[in-house]
């Protein structure tokens, strides 16, 4: 009988799916068992999964098992690096004989999302009778017509492995000196005096042809544009940039997600409310999106022109908004590090509980992304913040001078110091707080 082999996570997994399309929770052994075998078996083959040896699956027997397989059968619904690294090898090693396959309401990461994928139903993490069965007859038929479809490795380099003809190697390398030319431009920007940097960044816009030829280019340029900003005009340059891409650049999340947040900038926060929520309905949430949402409506509540009556309801929808992408993944600090200057704006009772909760939370994030040498513009903020919100002026004091030395540019800066402001009006202690306000003044005349 033809072998299938399974490349899936194994155990209960974390999904960070938004709470109102999939579980939190996958039980992916039981997903093997009581979907994937039966319909394996329908299907043919005898299914094969690593975690069913009796001695640990070396890498060796790993790759000969991804090689010699007849089908490999690979599960993306939560992005597992392990999976994605087997896909890599299956995809490169062999032509045919690899298919992917994900829940409905999964993202895969961006790559995979442009391969072709079998979407099958989980509404529950237990597998239970009935989803098993809806999903075995959601993919049965699907893997049989996939099966015999060219991986992308084959499909995009002819001739390969060892038939490609030189004369592509000579293009791709024109390609990778042309790419590394334009990132030396764009660093060169960046590097730039503050007050040169927007109009070095429209230079090279115009340079590099309006609009781009990739959106990897669009997307670059768009990301420069945005860290040159210096003043609240300079958003507006920003928002005539992304009126100006394509249809099929613009619509992209993570260029919607930046225009949004330049409309905010401008002023227009509930416009910025109306083009985030339409992103979230379309493409689902995530923390950012969701943090970028409790942002919008933490700044209606700041705002000295807010009703006294408004003000309490935009706080309460800046709390909601954050909590749910805390919830998301209690990795992404963003939503986290927000909270504890909201529950204390609030002050019901437990928020000042759930203030030092959430503050201890984003610190814990903020040193495992360090740990992990995540690159985080954001890091060093976040944990000053942290540092005012737990009133502690000698570590706030020693991250103060990182973030200066940074050299962040003016409106995160601003941002940041939004935060440090509010913040000290919760400190009780006379000398902490006036050492924390000094410590602000520092900032600003940085």
């Amino acid at each position: 009988m033809p072998s299938c082999f399974m490349i899936m996570p194994y155990g209960r997994k974390a999904t960070q799916a938004d709470p109102k399309l999939g579980p939190a929770e996958i039980d992916f052994n039981a997903l093997w068992d009581r979907a994937y075998v039966p319909a394996i078996k329908a299907l043919g083959y005898e299914p094969v999964r690593a975690d069913q040896d009796t001695s640990a699956l070396i890498v060796s027997e790993m790759l000969e098992r991804i090689y010699f397989a007849d089908l490999v059968l690979a599960d993306m619904t939560i992005p597992n690096g392990n999976v994605y690294y087997e896909v890599g090898i299956r995809h490169a090693s062999q032509k045919t004989g690899c298919v992917l396959l994900a829940a409905d309401w999964s993202k895969p990461l961006f790559d995979v999302a442009q391969m072709r994928t079998i979407r099958y139903p989980l509404p529950e993490g237990d597998i239970k009778p009935e989803a098993a069965a809806a999903m075995q007859a959601a993919i049965k038929e699907p893997i049989k017509a996939l099966s015999d479809g060219i991986s992308p490795m084959h499909q995009s380099i002819p001739g390969y492995p060892d038939k490609v003809d030189p004369r592509k190697a000579t293009t791709m390398q024109d390609q990778l000196a042309e790419q590394a030319a334009f990132q030396t431009k764009i660093r060169a920007v960046r590097a730039a005096p503050v007050a040169e940097r927007m109009k070095r960044a429209q230079a090279l816009i115009a340079a590099e042809g309006n609009p781009p030829a990739s959106y990897a280019k669009a997307l670059a340029l768009l990301l420069m544009l945005r860290d040159c900003v210096d003043t609240k005009a300079d958003w507006n340059v920003v928002l005539n940039y992304t009126s100006r891409l394509p249809k099929r650049f613009a619509n992209e999340p993570e260029v919607q997600e930046n225009r949004a947040f330049a409309v905010a900038q401008i002023g227009d926060d509930l416009q910025a409310i109306a083009e985030i929520q339409t992103l979230i309905d379309l493409a689902g949430s995530t923390p950012e999106r969701l943090g970028l949402m409790g942002g919008r409506y933490k700044r209606l509540a700041d705002d000295p022109n807010c009703a006294a009556d408004e003000r309490p309801q935009y706080r309460e929808k800046a709390i909601k908004y954050y909590e749910q992408g805390m919830d998301l993944d209690l990795n992404a600090y963003y939503c986290s590090s927000n909270l504890p200057r909201l529950y204390r704006a609030r002050g019901t009772e437990g928020d000042e509980d759930r203030a030092q909760a959430t503050v201890r939370l984003a610190i814990a994030a903020c040193e495992r992304a360090r740990r992990l040498n995540v690159a985080d513009e954001w890091l060093r903020p976040t944990l000053l913040a942290a540092a005012f919100d737990l009133g502690d002026p000698d570590k706030a004091d020693a991250l103060a001078g990182e973030v200066v030395a940074e050299g962040q540019v003016k409106w995160k800066v601003r941002s940041v110091l939004r935060d440090l402001n509010a913040s000290v009006l919760h400190v009780n202690d006379a000398a902490r707080r006036a050492r924390l306000s000094a410590i602000i003044d520092k900032i600003k005349t940085a």
